[in-house]
């Protein structure tokens, strides 16, 4: 076999990453680094010290069940690798000036000193965790329910005054609502979340700090594509590597939303009743299913992974595509040699430790 013809051929790796402020950090079988380009020009490399979820018990290791499990992990550690390129970025509380300080942030500071960036980055999260709910869950809910509820009264007063239908319309509602509406409902709130996903990235797409970001998770992505390919980890190597990578986040996110509303459109022919009179307990449900779809979405991920054929060119389209909008080409080489460095200091000598 050729020199060319070994580097087309993908090695199958665990390795991954997460974008950050000025770095990138990657989990690998050496643990979990983050590589920072430090304000004074220098990169510099920590690692992470975390213990896993996953690790505590065989049962969290489960098909299905790893995949909630692991999201659980990379929330943490992301949280946590984010904040500690922040501190190397020099956003400290030293560098506040008091005077430009409103009452609310000299509280804040009274009471929580030098962990008032943590507490605002906690409170943010939640609040984030909270706005995601209601975009996510009870939006499209909503707005199905009044759609539903408004064409049935419609039809029913349409009914009323061609004379089809004697008495206030309630027969005519209660069977388009929980009959022909109810498959719809999947559907229509499934694309709906799609949607506001897309225009969520596009909006923030514009700000320029979120600019820098998505050029260091593209120059991620071409790391460890070069590494895959086991070419060598240089700046002109991971260059010539494409930005978009099936294991990605984003390609997790939309593989969610997908199983979600397949999920969604059995359960519309299960219990039609319920899904479009019942709000709450729709709401309910999806919420007590959302550990089920992130456990096949994974697994789904994974499988991407490691094969490449027509199944998965289909099931990585959508997430691929997303990924255009989640990643830029790096400006300069100063990004890919976070990524290299960040790469390198999780990475063993022996690629075969670095399996899937």
């Amino acid at each position: 076999m050729s020199k060319q013809k070994e580097c087309e051929v993908l090695r199958k790796t665990s390795v991954g990453g997460e974008a950050l402020i000025e770095g990138i950090m990657m989990r690998g079988p050496k643990g979990s680094a983050v590589a920072c380009r430090l304000p004074s020009g220098e990169i510099e490399t920590e690692f992470l010290e975390y213990k896993p979820i996953s690790t505590k018990t065989k049962f969290f290791k489960i098909p299905i069940v790893r995949g909630f499990v692991n999201f659980i992990d990379s929330m943490l550690l992301g949280y946590k690798a984010l904040m500690l390129s922040a501190q190397k970025q020099g956003i400290e509380d030293d560098d506040i000036n008091e005077e430009e300080l409103s009452k609310f942030d000299k509280w804040l500071l009274d009471h929580f000193g030098d962990k008032v960036m943590s507490v605002v980055s906690t409170v943010g999260m939640v609040f984030g965790l909270l706005l995601a709910f209601l975009l996510f869950f009870w939006m499209p809910t909503f707005l199905f329910q009044a759609i539903s509820v408004g064409t049935a009264k419609g039809f029913g007063w349409l009914f009323q005054n061609f004379g089809l239908l004697f008495g206030k319309g309630e027969v005519i509602k209660a069977i388009l609502a929980a009959s022909a509406l109810a498959p719809f409902k999947a559907l229509f709130e499934g694309v709906l979340r799609m949607l506001i996903f897309i225009l969520y990235i596009v909006i923030i797409s514009r700000m320029k700090d979120i600019q820098r970001v998505f050029q260091y998770h593209g120059a991620e992505h071409k790391t460890i594509f070069c590494y895959e390919k086991g070419l060598p980890l240089t700046v002109e190597n991971v260059k010539n590597q494409v930005r978009f990578h099936p294991r990605c986040g984003t390609s997790f996110i939309f593989m969610i939303l997908i199983v979600s509303i397949i999920f969604s459109t059995i359960l519309s022919y299960i219990m039609p009743e319920v899904i479009v009179q019942t709000r709450m307990l729709w709401i309910a449900i999806k919420i007590l299913l959302l550990p089920l779809m992130m456990g096949i979405g994974y697994e789904l991920i994974k499988y991407a992974g490691k094969h490449d054929n027509v199944f998965v060119r289909i099931v990585s389209a959508p997430g691929l595509w997303m990924q255009r909008l989640t990643t830029k080409e790096p400006s300069e080489d100063a990004i890919i040699e976070i990524g290299i460095a960040s790469l390198q200091a999780v990475i063993t000598d022996n690629p075969e430790d670095d399996s899937i």
